[in-house]
């Protein structure tokens, strides 16, 4: 089985930032990862937590816009036998706006809800497993670490997504490095293999 799958990282990555997490930590009375606080978090709090991050969250969906190509490039990647999935520390239903909103087509998703969440590998291997592709032939596309990690731990090829943003510490542990969205195409169609 070589059939590779692209993975998408969302806020940040298909659409362009929007998400303030220090603004949203702040609100919640936590610093650092918002999730893995909460976690530890008794159920009234957590309970509060959750309603501030889902209303920034649906904020951030109705005023999404995409990164220039985002809807030819995940169609590039369908239509050339890739398929495409989101994985996303976001909930569900505002991922689903935002591809609603702005008209993204993929084959499967991984949410919040959905059980081990990134930087785990668990939801990339379980999204390879659904869409019937080999980790290491599939791809983890995102802008932050925990992206990176997801994939390199799940054994995928990894592209940071910087945009227009300064080259990050952690740049390094990518596979590549990537401005726009379409310089992916070019990597998947020669099927790159980075140290291996």
């Amino acid at each position: 089985m070589n059939r590779s799958a692209v993975i998408f990282d969302l806020d940040g990555t298909l659409t362009k930032p929007y998400l303030n997490f220090g603004a949203i930590g702040a609100e919640i009375g936590v610093q650092g990862p918002i999730l893995e606080a909460m976690a530890g978090m008794d159920a009234a709090a957590r309970q509060r937590a959750e309603t501030i991050l889902v209303r920034h969250e649906r904020e951030a969906a109705e005023n999404a816009t995409l990164q220039e190509g985002a809807v030819h490039v995940v169609a590039a990647c369908r239509e050339g036998g890739h398929p495409v999935a989101i994985l996303t520390r976001n909930a569900r239903a505002t991922v689903s706006l935002v591809l609603e909103r702005c008209g993204i087509t993929v084959d499967a998703m991984r949410t919040r809800e959905d059980g081990a969440i990134k930087p785990s590998p668990e939801p990339v291997l379980s999204l390879c497993r659904e869409l019937h592709a080999e980790p290491r032939h599939s791809w983890m596309v995102g802008d932050y670490l925990f992206d990176i990690m997801s994939g390199k731990l799940a054994g995928t090829r990894t592209a940071l997504m910087i945009g227009d943003k300064p080259l990050p510490e952690f740049a390094r542990q990518a596979d590549h490095v990537i401005r726009k969205l379409d310089e992916l195409l070019p990597l998947i169609a020669r099927g790159d293999v980075p140290g291996r």
